[in-house]
């Protein structure tokens, strides 16, 4: 099936490797200059600013404060806003009216690329912020997390399809593995999906020791972007940014 390609800035998504975004999450405007300064170092396509680690993350001039900084910083590297819930692995717990005020603060500043928004917030709320957002430029990346177990096959691929009925940019989900049965499971869903149901690039990995294949065969199977590590992880089972290109370039090149 034909899948759009979504362009940020100078990177394309959804063609050629999988693209490399890093995580930034520190607590303080110290440690965020430190790490995106180490991310920038490390080269990535991408870096997301995980939000929620940011301990002032819901006082508006500190995180106004902090997207310019970060928007300085890297330059033209495209940068994803994301503040991970507590329900789906994230560092603070947030209503979902704060939620909503925290995306709309983000979309307003101006200095987002990219957004990530919660499927489990509700489609009718997933469908709001994508028509906000696209009005400003942004684009947006529907997510699902489960830290507990993995969705067979079929729920995997009907999660991501509720993701794009709502208008989403891009279709991620990350599940945990219980055995090496459930990676198969999220490889098949990830296949399915782009061959037969897809219009927007899917992200998707198994999370752990056990799913780190998943993290490395997106151009395989069909994952348009996987997050490395610079320093610290922002999930179980990332790979050291430098690391994760060396392996897609050697699997690129043989495809």
């Amino acid at each position: 099936m034909e899948i759009n390609k979504v362009q940020v800035r100078n990177v394309v998504i959804g063609e050629g490797m999988p693209k490399i975004c890093a995580p930034i999450v520190g607590k303080t405007r110290e440690e965020i200059l430190f790490q995106v300064r180490e991310v920038k170092e490390a080269g990535p396509d991408l870096a997301e600013w995980r939000a929620d680690w940011f301990e002032k993350v819901m006082a508006k001039e500190q995180l106004q404060e902090i997207l310019e900084l970060l928007r300085k910083e890297l330059g033209e590297l495209p940068l994803l806003v994301t503040f991970r819930t507590g329900q789906e692995g994230g560092e603070q717990d947030i209503s979902i009216q704060d939620y909503e005020r925290f995306l709309s603060g983000v979309l307003a500043s101006g200095q987002a690329d990219l957004i990530d928004v919660e499927l489990l917030m509700g489609e009718e709320l997933l469908s709001e912020i994508v028509e906000k957002a696209h009005k400003e430029g942004v684009k947006v990346i529907a997510s699902n997390h489960d830290f507990e177990k993995t969705p067979n096959t079929g729920e995997i691929v009907e999660r991501l399809c509720r993701m794009q009925k709502a208008g989403a940019d891009l279709l991620k989900l990350a599940a945990m593995p219980r055995d090496p049965g459930d990676v198969l499971a999220l490889l098949a869903a990830t296949w399915q999906m782009k061959e037969c149901y897809a219009k927007q690039p899917v992200i998707t990995m198994a999370m752990g020791g056990t799913g780190v294949i998943s993290r490395l065969a997106g151009e395989i199977f069909g994952s348009a972007i996987t997050f490395g590590a610079v320093g610290k992880a922002s999930a179980p089972g990332q790979v050291g940014a430098k690391e994760l290109r060396e392996v897609l370039s050697l699997l690129h090149e043989r495809l």
